[in-house]
C-alpha cells in the first residue's frame, strides 16, 4: 500500500482556541512539529502538545524558528551561521527535555517560517541547521523543502532527511513557495485534498505559471492556521482512504 507522512505545525496559536485546534487536528496527521518557544509556544504548551501526541502515537518534531514573536518568525533576522546553530540547538533541546520527561525521543526537526525558507536557498544556513541537528542526535530526521539545500545539507553530513511538499501552498516555477505576502500563496480549501493525493501518488505539482514540477515527497504539510484546516485534514484523510493511500511517519 502506498504511504506518506502527513505533518502539521502545532502549538503556535495562543490560548484555548489554539489548544482546541491542536486537539482537533492531531487525529488526522502522522507527525507534528511543535513550536519551540521562539516564534510561538512555551514549555507549558509544548508539554500539552507532546502529551497528546504520545497518547495518539503521533511522531513528534521540534519546530525551531527565529525568536521573533511579533512577526511570527516569518521575517529573516540577520544571524551568523554560528548564531543560527546555537538558536536551533537551544530550541531543539528545550523540546527534547519535555519529550524525554514522558519517556520518548524526538523524531525530527523542521525549521519554521523565514528560517525554513532561508535554509532552502542558503547553503550556509542549511549546514548550520543540519550540524545543530546532528550534534543533538545523529539519528534524528531533518525536514526541508523538497529539492532544496536543507535536505541536501543533511544528506551531505550523514543525517536522514525528509523532503517536504506543501499541500496547502502554491509553488513558483523554480520549486519555491509563493511568498505569503502574495494573494495567491494559499490554495483554496476545496483544492487541497485532491492535490495532496496527486502529490502522494506522483510527486507532481503544477506551479502558478503552469510549470509541471516533479518533487521528492516524503512528507506532506498542512498548516494549522490555514482557514478550515480541520475540515481540510479530514477531507485529505477521506480522499486518501478512497485511493488506498496510508498516512504514516517514516521510521515509525
Amino acid at each position: 500500500m502506498l504511504s506518506i507522512d502527513l505533518n502539521c505545525d502545532l502549538g503556535e496559536i495562543d490560548g484555548i482556541e489554539g489548544e482546541t485546534l491542536d486537539a482537533r487536528l492531531m487525529p488526522y496527521v502522522s507527525s507534528i512539529n511543535v513550536a519551540c518557544g521562539g516564534h510561538a509556544g512555551g514549555p507549558d504548551r509544548i508539554r500539552k502538545v507532546v502529551e497528546r501526541a504520545l497518547s495518539m502515537h503521533v511522531a513528534i518534531g521540534a519546530h525551531p524558528g527565529y525568536a521573533d514573536r511579533v512577526n511570527f518568525g516569518r521575517i529573516v533576522v540577520p544571524m551568523s551561521p554560528q548564531e543560527i546553530h546555537e538558536l536551533v540547538s537551544q530550541q531543539i533541546q528545550g523540546v527534547s527535555r519535555i519529550v524525554e520527561e514522558f519517556g520518548a525521543t524526538l523524531h525530527h526537526v523542521k525549521p519554521h517560517g523565514a528560517l525554513y525558507n532561508l535554509a532552502a536557498t542558503s547553503p550556509e544556513t542549511a549546514f548550520a541547521i543540519a550540524h545543530a541537528v546532528q550534534a543533538f542526535d545523529p539519528d534524528c530526521w531533518l525536514v526541508g523543502l523538497s529539492g532544496s539545500y536543507l535536505p541536501e545539507a543533511a544528506n551531505a553530513i550523514g543525517l536522514r532527511s525528509l523532503h517536504e511538499v506543501f499541500a496547502d501552498r502554491n509553488y513558483l516555477g523554480d520549486g519555491s513557495l509563493v511568498p505569503r505576502s502574495q494573494p495567491n500563496a494559499m490554495l483554496h480549501a476545496h483544492q487541497i485534498a485532491a492535490r495532496a493525493a496527486t502529490i502522494a501518488e506522483t510527486g507532481h505539482v503544477v506551479a502558478i505559471d503552469g510549470t509541471r514540477l516533479e518533487l521528492q515527497h516524503d512528507t506532506l504539510c498542512i498548516h494549522s492556521d490555514t482557514p478550515q484546516s480541520v475540515e481540510i485534514a479530514s477531507e485529505i484523510r477521506r480522499v486518501f482512504a478512497e485511493r488506498a493511500i496510508s498516512i504514516r511517519a517514516l521510521g515509525r
